[in-house]
């Protein structure tokens, strides 16, 4: 895909998650990784809804910029999870407001922020991990995102919003969208004792769609295809 069709693609998908109220205001950012290594990325204080294609920030296999406007304060964010997730050709990251809610509770479980509610979010989204919480644009954040190993292609990171990695802009924007709806069945089923899938149902849909799941790591017998 041209680098114009790749900016157009930056645009349309920013634009469809702002409308949809999914990240308000300048928050949230977009990336994608290019052939050469280097990145195209949304420009610091930046819209979604509303962003020009000749302004996104491009920058090179050394993270510096070449072209297009000063890029998000985030790029230490997208840097170490594009390393550590080698497949990733795609990063979102927004404040979407269920994803952020829960990040905020006491009973979260740091390798698992979300327990097995549907199949879709499974397929998506995987598993999610949270981190602490960081100041935003804290080189920090790099090395909390790097000790997660590459396990995990969506993070939440604390009082903050959601970190979603894909091999495609449509892979992680479908699955950063995913990942909001079960944030927010948790909310709306918290405390009222739902029924969650199954051990063997998640072992089901890992074995028939080739998940990757970090919580199936050292299951015996388990094939990640």
């Amino acid at each position: 895909m041209s680098d114009t069709r790749l900016r157009e693609e930056i645009c349309r998908y920013g634009r469809s998650l702002f409308e949809r109220g999914l990240t308000p205001g300048s928050s949230g950012n977009i990336s994608m990784r290019l052939d050469d290594g280097g990145w195209l990325v949304t420009p610091t204080n930046a819209s979604l809804g509303f962003l020009d294609p000749g302004r996104i920030s491009r920058l090179d296999a050394g993270g510096r910029l070449v072209s297009g406007d000063k890029p998000t304060k985030e790029i230490p964010l997208h840097s170490a999870l594009y390393e550590s997730r080698g497949s990733a050709r795609a990063i979102v990251h927004l404040h979407s407001t269920h994803a952020v809610a829960l990040t905020m509770l006491p009973e979260i479980d740091p390798r698992a922020a979300l327990p097995p509610m549907t199949p879709y979010y499974l397929m998506r989204a995987g598993e999610t991990a949270l981190v602490p919480y960081y100041r935003p644009g804290d080189p920090a954040v790099a090395d909390a995102i790097r000790g997660l190993a590459g396990k995990y292609s969506s993070v939440l990171l604390a009082n903050h919003g959601p970190v979603v990695a894909g091999d495609s802009l449509e892979a992680a924007v479908f699955a950063t969208e995913e990942l909001e709806e079960t944030a927010k069945l948790y909310l709306l089923l918290r405390n009222l004792n739902p029924r969650y899938l199954s051990p063997q149902q998640v072992l089901d849909l890992a074995s028939t769609f080739k998940l990757d799941l970090p919580s199936l790591d050292d299951h015996e017998g388990h094939d990640h295809g």
